[in-house]
């Protein structure tokens, strides 16, 4: 059996980017059969009339629509929810994307029976030395939380399992580190996640929303995943880091026969602390786990 694929795209403010990308996407997906899903994110230009005006031209064209904007995250959610096919694929709406990587992502995880494919952009020079400087700080501290060999990660160009998609999606946030975070969630979840190359353009029109704020945001909801998926990762280093300086503040007073000090039986008391609320956490962990996903109870 075929499998079936939907392209989403989010769209906030692009109306001078879609009149020049629009046309070659509609004709793209109606020559691979491809459903079309554009989130109109809250617009405040013309892009939903310039959508609107486009859609008649295509059955399999889809048009969601936000009132007020939901961010990144939340029209991807839209998307999501909205697509009918096996597997659905994120790609931007500022043209940077080459179609013909849809293709070759989509092939990919046919061959591999991969539950996602990340366009991995490795090797490509970046836009900005400081979004260059981000992406490794997000990597880095992402692989210091969980097990992770993926690279290109926060890559906008994902391919993934449409029924997983939406039993995690609850778990991902509606701003820019959606990207980031559902991909983490799949890892987390033991679900065979995969890379493939693909190559980048420079944007038809507009300019980037993304800057040291989206990288804070990331890495706030990175921990977020963390504590939900493995709370001990970030609670069992705390504590036993408290409990060693508190123990080596203690030695030297009882050598000295001053007795256990107040500071000492802080730090330790501190890591403590710490060592209990993880345990508490790893039960709320479940908790929430048990009543949020409804798919890929055995992967963990």
């Amino acid at each position: 059996m075929d499998k079936t694929l939907s392209i989403i795209i989010p769209v906030y403010n692009e109306e001078q980017a879609l009149p020049l990308v629009l046309p070659e996407i509609i004709s793209f997906a109606q020559q691979h059969g491809y459903q079309l899903i554009m989130v109109n994110d809250g617009s405040k230009d013309r892009s939903l009339e310039i959508l609107k005006v486009h859609s008649r031209e295509e059955a399999l064209f889809k048009i969601v629509n936000h009132k007020v904007n939901k961010g990144y995250g939340g029209a991807i959610k839209s998307g999501i929810l909205a697509a009918e096919t096996d597997y659905i694929i994120t790609i931007d709406a500022d043209g940077q994307h080459y179609l013909e990587d849809v293709n070759n992502l989509f092939d990919h995880l046919k061959q591999t029976d991969a539950d996602m494919i990340i366009g991995s952009r490795e090797g490509l020079k970046e836009a900005t030395i400081f979004r260059g400087i981000g992406k490794k700080l997000i990597r880095w501290v992402a692989k210091q939380m969980m097990p992770l060999t993926i690279y290109d990660i926060n890559s906008g160009m994902k391919l993934y399992d449409t029924e997983l998609a939406k039993s995690y999606i609850k778990l991902c946030p509606n701003s820019m580190a959606f990207s980031d975070i559902i991909g983490l969630v799949f890892i987390s979840q033991r679900h065979l996640v995969l890379e493939h190359p693909i190559n980048i353009k420079p944007r038809v029109e507009g300019k980037s929303t993304i800057g040291v704020r989206t990288a804070f945001d990331t890495l706030m909801e990175i921990l977020n995943v963390v504590i939900l998926f493995n709370p001990m990762r970030v609670f069992l280093p705390l504590s036993i880091l408290f409990v060693v300086l508190g123990l080596g503040w203690a030695i030297q007073f009882l050598i000295m026969g001053h007795g256990l000090s107040i500071g000492a039986s802080m730090l330790i008391s501190v890591g403590v602390l710490f060592f209990t609320i993880g345990l508490i956490s790893e039960q709320l962990s479940q908790l929430r786990k048990s009543s949020v996903l409804k798919m890929g109870d055995s992967d963990y």
